[in-house]
Order: C-alpha cells, then structure tokens, then sequence
C-alpha cells in the first residue's frame, strides 16, 4: 500500500513539473504593429517622428482646458453623469469578484446542528444530538484557481479602463459643446452686426429710389430680401444655440437651462504637441488598454482550460460532537473525526475539455486581432486630430486676410453707390454675403482648431486623470 501511494505522489510529481510552465505562466504583452501609426499632419508621406518625455497625452485636463467656466461645468459633469457613476459601480463589481476568486484558495467550512427524539412503542424518548462541522479544500495543485484569479485582476483593470474612457469622453463632450456655444455666440454677433448693415443698406436704397430719378424697387426688393435672409439666420442660430445648451445641460445630469460661458476671442488652448514615441503615446488610451487586458483574459482562459485535464484534489475533514448511540457514543457526548482525501482525473469527457481549450485559443486569437486593430485605430484619430488642426489653423490665417478685403469692399461699394452711383445694388448685396459667409468661416474654423485640440486630448486618452 505504501508503495502504491509513492508511486502516486511520484506520478503527480511528474505531472506537475510537465506541465508547471504552462499552468502558471503570466501574460506578457506580445508584438504589436505600431512603427509609424501616426502620420506627419504636413508630410503627405512620412510618418511622425515622436519624441520621449512629457507629452501633451499626459497633461491633466485642467492644464489643457483653462477656462474657469468650462472647468466648473467638467466638474460638474464627472459629479453627476449617470454614465460615469455606473462606470465606478463596474468597477465595485470587478472588485467584489476579485475578492472572491482570492478566497476561492481558501478551506469552505459548514456548520449544520442536527437534533433527534425518538420513542418506541410508547417508551421513554430518547435524545440525541450531532453538532457536525465540515471543511472542503480544493487543492490549487494546477493552477485552476490560479488562474481564475489572474484573470479576475485583469477584468478589474479592464473596468478601470471603463471608467477612465467614460470620464475622457465626458471631458471631451463638455469641452466640445462649450466651445460650440462659444463658437455660435461669435457668429450670433457677427450676424447681428450683418443684420443691421442690411437693414441700414434697404434704408438707403428706399431713400435713393424715392429721392432719385432711376433707381427701380427691384434693387430695394433685393436689399429688402437680404435682409429678410440675414434675419432668418439670427433665428437659426439662436434654436442651434438652445440646442447645444440643453445637450450639454443633459451631459452635465442637469435640468435643461443656460449655460454660462465665456467668448471665443478669450480662449487659450495648447498649439504645439509632443506626442511620445510609437505604442508610448497610447499610454493613456483607456480603450487600447481594455483591448489588452482582454487578450489577457483570454490568455489566462487557456491556462484555465489546460489545467482541468490534470487531477482536482479535495480534502474534506469533518468533526461531529454527538451522542448518537447508533456510534457506539453514549451521554455524554464524544468527538467523532474523520477526513477524507479525493483526487479526480479526467478520463473521458465527451471531448469537453478538448474543445474548451481551442475554443479558449481562438479567443485569444480574436482578443489579440482585436487589440491590434485598437491601436491602429487610436493612431489614425490622432493623425486626424493633428492634420484637423493644422488645417484649420491655415485656412484661418488665410480668411483673416480675407475678411480684410471684403470688409474694404463692402465699405466702398456702399460709398460708390450712395454717392456717384458707380456701383450697383447687386454688388453691395454680393459684397456683405460674401463678408457674412466669409467671417462666420473663419470662426467655424477657429472653432474646428478648439474642436482639433479636444479630439486629440480624447484620442490620447484623455491625459493623466
């Protein structure tokens, strides 16, 4: 019999040294695709060369959006947006199933009293007792347990990565609509300006007509009309701006209302990014990240899958106080001890075990496609937030001058045709729509660099939190 236990405990020995490595092995990152994931926002063909050391992806959010308003309004956001709150709630959750996959290792322990009277034919009842008290331990032997719990751990981060992407995209949400806001008040002024130039332009040619001789009301109905049209505009842009306040005043997990905001002119955000070198500047990319702890997941869902061809060992003690005179135990009561060791192998499983455990591969495989595809994703949404920008910058520049010309245009056409007439009605009106269209493009455009600035935020994760 002796002989026959060593051998056992010689063959589990085997066993566990064959098969230690894959058993207890941890994740460890594989190669990934990222050389030359973001493109130069200049060079149409060259990829950006990155730089170490501190990057705009790791700036707080409050040294990127410095306007007090908008910090209080972010604020705000992260206290009460219901996305976010249940965002911690995952995180609690992840949390508690962690905890108990680490007290998985430990012994189950049961405690069930029993009581028992009994008479026969009318004698005199007898009473006994048994106060049992059993223990289950599962040996962790080939790593099962083990990893079920590394696999715990990184569905918390996984979690964790929940959260801190919801709390990005509620930062960028709100930085977003408030520089929309600030964006439309811009052009609400620049139209109501356009409106009362217009209307001051119908004035005089309803003067003109009726003081000189030539001048048709085809000319007056036209000024009329563009009038008419830049006073519908005010009109839209006041229901966009009532739009955008309610959007953000259900970001913010608030009751619809004003938002008090600041102007476009005062806004200072970062113009020059330093990025960081290759998969670095995803650091913060809570979402790549989930990717990653999902192949991780599935990575410790193999380890999992192997370990259940190997031998589950229970040792189940148990130790009843009883009087039970069917024991041989009479008042008073005794201690009756007992512990039993059992070692299950799997023999023949219908194929189960086999076939979790491919399936548990192409899983991995799947997470791993999945978490390359991440992170070329999240290089492409920061090349197009940095060419975003540039462009936007340019086109700015290039409209400002722009502006110049067509506001000296509109003043001349205006003094030519109330004076000698050496202009006609048709290039007043064509000269303040092109001043209108061009000025309301350039603030779209500054408003498109404010917007480049918050995608580029969101798509380097959100900076440090």
């Amino acid at each position: 019999m002796k002989k026959q236990l060593n051998m056992i405990f010689i063959g589990l020995a085997a066993v566990v040294m064959t098969g230690c490595k894959s058993l207890y092995g941890k994740y460890e990152r594989p190669d990934v695709n990222a050389e030359g994931i973001v493109r130069d926002p200049v060079s149409l063909t060259d990829t950006l060369q990155g730089q170490a050391g501190e990057t705009f992806g790791n700036l707080p959010w409050r040294s990127v959006f410095t306007d007090p308003q908008l910090q209080q309004l972010i604020e705000t956001a992260l206290a009460n947006n219901p996305d976010l709150l249940n965002a911690a709630i995952n995180v609690n959750m992840a949390e508690a199933q962690l905890k108990a996959s680490r007290l998985a290792f430990l012994p189950q322990f049961t405690f069930t009293p029993q009581g028992t009277i009994a008479s026969w034919d009318g004698q005199k009842a007898t009473k006994t007792y048994q106060l049992p008290i059993a223990a289950s331990w599962n040996v962790d032997l080939f790593g099962n347990l083990l990893s079920q719990k590394r696999a715990a751990q990184v569905a918390l981060l996984a979690s964790k990565d929940y959260q801190v992407s919801v709390q990005a995209n509620i930062i960028s949400g709100v930085a977003n609509m408030y520089y929309t806001l600030l964006m439309l008040d811009e052009q609400m002024k620049v139209i109501t300006n356009m409106e009362q130039l217009t209307h001051e332009t119908w004035q005089t040619m309803q003067t003109l007509k009726e003081t000189r001789v030539g001048y048709r009301s085809t000319g007056v109905q036209s000024a009329q009309a563009n009038y008419y049209s830049v006073q519908a505009q005010r009109i839209d842009m006041q229901r966009q701006i009532r739009e955008v306040e309610n959007s953000l005043s259900l970001l913010l997990g608030q009751p619809v209302q004003t938002i008090a905001r600041g102007k476009l002119e005062n806004q200072v955000l970062p113009s020059e990014f330093s990025l960081g070198v290759g998969i670095q500047l995803l650091a913060n990319r809570a979402d790549v990240h989930a990717a990653e702890m999902k192949l991780a997941q599935c990575f410790y869902g193999i380890e999992t899958a192997r370990s259940r061809f190997y031998p589950q060992i229970t040792i189940s003690p148990s130790g009843t106080f009883t009087n039970s005179g069917g024991m041989g135990i009479v008042n008073p009561g005794k201690w009756l001890l007992s512990a039993v060791g059992a070692l299950t192998q799997p023999i023949f499983m219908k194929g189960q075990l086999t076939m979790g455990l491919r399936v548990a591969k192409a899983q991995y495989e799947q997470a791993y496609n999945s978490w390359q595809n991440a992170v070329l994703t999240a290089g492409s949404e920061v090349s197009n937030a940095l060419v975003q920008y540039n462009s936007a910058d340019e086109k700015s520049k290039v409209e400002a001058q722009q502006i110049e010309v067509l506001r000296q245009n509109v003043n001349d056409t205006r003094e030519l045709f109330a004076g000698a007439g050496n202009s006609t009605y048709l290039e007043v009106i064509q000269a303040q729509s092109s001043l209108l269209n061009a000025q309301l493009s350039k603030i779209a455009d500054d408003f498109s660099k404010m917007q480049a600035v918050v995608s580029l935020y969101q798509a380097l994760g959100g900076g440090a939190q």
